[in-house]
């Protein structure tokens, strides 16, 4: 099967919770990636601009934050056209993105696997925490937050690489600028010059795509 303009074999950026400040190296993570999800709560439509995958594909859900009385008024327009949640077909499987607000932090893994059965992964938002539950399928993704609010250790994203095959994430966290470490109040441990500034991770897919 082919997808996404006849590739069989993407780099799916995920983030989330930018709350109107996009980190710049979460952006060049973005730039090369072939399109790009983001989880809601996004803040204002040039943060979506700012986000220029190499398909120029840009997919987003809305926020519990993503409101006309927290949006500029000349932003307003795109609300309408940000879904609850959506659902991308990508080689090997189908990805679902919701901000997730809208579920208990209760069980909201197990939650969402039952909203999104058919989904071999599933991204959410909303708690501001990286995670990647990859205990069984769908897998539950949380790229972290991709601004300056609550990082809880530095901003961070996902990236997906998606073949017929099997699926791969990257797990990417930045540390703390020197300003967001100081409005924090404290200070944390700066990685080695070899790091080149943040974290990869590669996890593989426990089995084939045609598992889920």
């Amino acid at each position: 099967m082919e997808t996404l303009l006849g590739l069989k074999r993407v780099r799916v950026a995920l983030l989330s919770d930018t709350h109107g400040a996009l980190d710049p190296r979460v952006r060049e993570v973005v730039e090369g990636c072939d399109l790009a999800l983001h989880g809601g709560d996004i803040g204002h439509a040039a943060i979506l601009a700012q986000l220029q995958p190499r398909l120029g594909r840009v997919l987003a859900v809305f926020g519990n934050n993503d409101v006309a009385r927290k949006w500029p008024e000349e932003d307003r327009r795109l609300l309408v056209h940000l879904p609850e949640w959506l659902e991308q077909p990508l080689p090997g499987g189908t990805i679902a993105l919701i901000h997730g607000h809208q579920i208990p932090a209760r069980g909201r893994h197990d939650l969402l696997r039952a909203r999104f059965p058919q989904a071999r992964a599933i991204v959410y938002g909303h708690s501001h925490r990286l995670e990647t539950d990859l205990s069984r399928l769908p897998w539950v993704l949380n790229p972290g937050a991709a601004g300056r609010s609550r990082t809880y250790g530095g901003p961070s994203c996902l990236v997906l690489i998606a073949n017929e095959q099997d699926w791969q994430i990257e797990t990417h966290r930045f540390p703390l600028s020197i300003q967001q470490r100081k409005s924090h109040g404290h200070f944390l441990h700066e990685p080695s010059p070899q790091r080149k500034g943040h974290t990869a991770q590669v996890i593989v897919a426990p089995g084939r795509a045609g598992h889920c």
